[in-house]
């Protein structure tokens, strides 16, 4: 099979798993995953291998600017604290534990290979993070550390592992130069970002062409990602920080149409590389157990496996409750500005570990000979331990986690529906007083003024309603008028439609009013 028509088979894949994942209710990366997985398995098709420079190139730089694109840096420095500790903190925690587990399991195994796979298994999945965290109604303080840990631990590891492979590769480590290094590659990687993104907001507020200004969106990425490579600084902040900077001034240098194109590009290619992201993880076993098979008993390693993964697991649990508590007790400032969490909340940032394919490209990425010209210390060891690593916590982990959410009955606290209503009302508020300006400004259009003020004043009676029940409940009656808006709009689509097939207008003129009907569709939706 030719690598394109493998390609096009694996976005079939990806289609029938994620109608199949939504059927059965599991999150799409571990069905994916297991997909993968048993399609490796079958004997006669052919072992696709990931290549490490496809992920940090391809893969990486997209995901990683689209979380960070709706990311908020108003939640980022409310709960830095926190996502700080786990990003940076257990991080490092982790990969000095597991290099002191497995120098224990395995005495031969080099000290700088040890920290290797620590650094390698240490950070948990952007992009599973994501995807499973928000579907699953957590509380809004929860989503926001989770996923604000997933955008910088990546680039905590990939420092740390940088570090360890120069060891591993050289043979000699310096804990004053690596600090420095630290410090160094983090700093410039932020500071990257920043110009990056700023150059990028600076050149989409040049164009007014949506088509134009979706694409160099799709383009973004990678400006902010080679760059920071290539000055030998953290790609991962690079990004991270260019998308928060975009995201941010994205409504004021978008326009409605780019936004709406945009948006549905977006989603699309995020869609598209996540399935074949976790599809590949799986893809990958045949291969990592054909080079394993070699060097040590496969008994022997799955103990290893069982022990690095359970590990990995317990470090986190065992570190967010004193992270979570332990500056509580230490500092007043901290008991006085924030309200102590619950214990539930913890637990399930505790469990809500998972790790995808950063850590597998990092470890398919290691270098075959060291410096001298001699093999690589335990790269396949290294592999394997990592794949099932992954495994273990993304599929283990991502499956239980439901069923521990409801088992503690943590659910949405309802703030961000309370933000949207305050939005919404400062929004109608602002409608009303420039209508008032305009009457005066358009005399000669008063029937459509009033007209857009009663709708307003409409609106201001529901969000009144809505403050003073405490709740956010679902305005029935905005959902009858959505459904009754969408009847009306799909009569008039029929009708240019039937047009068009009997010939009474061309094809241009059909998508034309389309568009507007579409555009009109999603006014009402929203």
């Amino acid at each position: 099979m030719q690598p394109v028509e493998e390609v096009l088979a694996l976005l079939l894949v990806v289609a029938l798993l994620t109608v199949a994942a939504r059927r059965i209710g599991i999150p799409y990366p571990i069905l994916m995953t297991l997909g993968g997985l048993a399609l490796g398995l079958v004997p006669g098709l052919p072992h696709v291998e990931l290549a490490p420079d496809l992920v940090f190139l391809l893969f990486l730089p997209p995901l990683l600017f689209s979380a960070a694109f709706f990311t908020s840096p108003r939640d980022l420095a409310e709960h830095a604290r926190p996502i700080g500790l786990l990003a940076v903190g257990l991080v490092l925690a982790t990969t000095g534990i597991v290099a002191v587990i497995v120098h224990t399991l395995a005495p031969g195994i080099p000290w700088a290979v040890a920290f290797l796979l620590g650094a390698v298994v240490s950070p948990p999945d952007a992009v599973a993070a994501t995807s499973i965290a928000q579907r699953l109604g957590l509380p809004r303080r929860v989503v926001i550390i989770l996923e604000g840990e997933s955008l910088v631990n990546d680039a905590t590891a990939l420092v740390a592992y940088r570090l360890a492979l120069a060891a591993a590769v050289s043979g000699t480590f310096s804990l004053g130069e690596a600090a420095i290094s630290f410090v160094v590659v983090s700093v410039g990687g932020v500071l990257i970002g920043l110009i990056a993104g700023w150059a990028i907001t600076w050149v989409l507020g040049l164009f007014e062409d949506p088509p134009v200004e979706v694409l160099l969106s799709l383009l973004a990425p990678f400006g902010a990602w080679l760059p920071a490579e290539a000055l030998g600084v953290s790609g991962v902040l690079s990004v991270v920080t260019a998308g928060i900077l975009v995201g941010r001034r994205a409504p004021r240098i978008m326009s409605s149409d780019t936004r709406v194109l945009g948006s549905g590009v977006w989603r699309m290619v995020v869609f598209t590389l996540t399935g074949l992201v976790f599809i590949l993880i799986g893809l990958q076993l045949p291969t990592i157990l054909d080079t394993l098979r070699a060097s040590r008993s496969f008994g022997e390693v799955l103990s290893w496996a069982v022990v690095v993964s359970v590990t990995v697991i317990l470090v986190r649990l065992v570190w967010v409750f004193p992270g979570t508590y332990l500056p509580r007790l230490l500092s007043s400032r901290v008991r006085a500005r924030e309200v102590p969490p619950s214990p539930r909340n913890v637990l399930v940032v505790g469990w809500a570990g998972m790790r995808g394919v950063v850590s597998l490209a990092a470890a398919l990425a290691l270098p075959l000979t060291v410096k001298g010209g001699g093999p690589f210390p335990e790269r396949d060891l290294v592999i394997f331990l990592t794949f099932s690593v992954i495994l273990a916590t993304l599929v283990g982990q991502g499956l239980t986690l439901p069923w521990l959410i409801r088992r503690l009955r943590v659910g949405d606290d309802g703030s961000e529906a309370h933000e949207e209503l305050h939005a919404r009302e400062a929004a109608v508020l602002a409608a009303l007083a420039r209508l008032d300006e305009l009457a005066k400004e358009w005399p000669g259009h008063l029937e459509l003024i009033d007209h857009l003020r009663d709708r307003h004043e409409h609106a201001t009676e529901h969000l009144e309603h809505d403050h003073e029940s405490g709740e956010v409940p679902e305005d029935q009656e905005a959902a009858e008028h959505a459904t009754i808006q969408r009847a009306v709009i799909e009569a008039q689509r029929l009708a240019v439609i039937d047009l068009r097939d009997r010939g009474v207008i061309s094809d241009d003129a059909l998508r034309t009013v389309e568009r507007g009907l579409d555009l009109e569709e999603l006014r009402a939706e929203g």
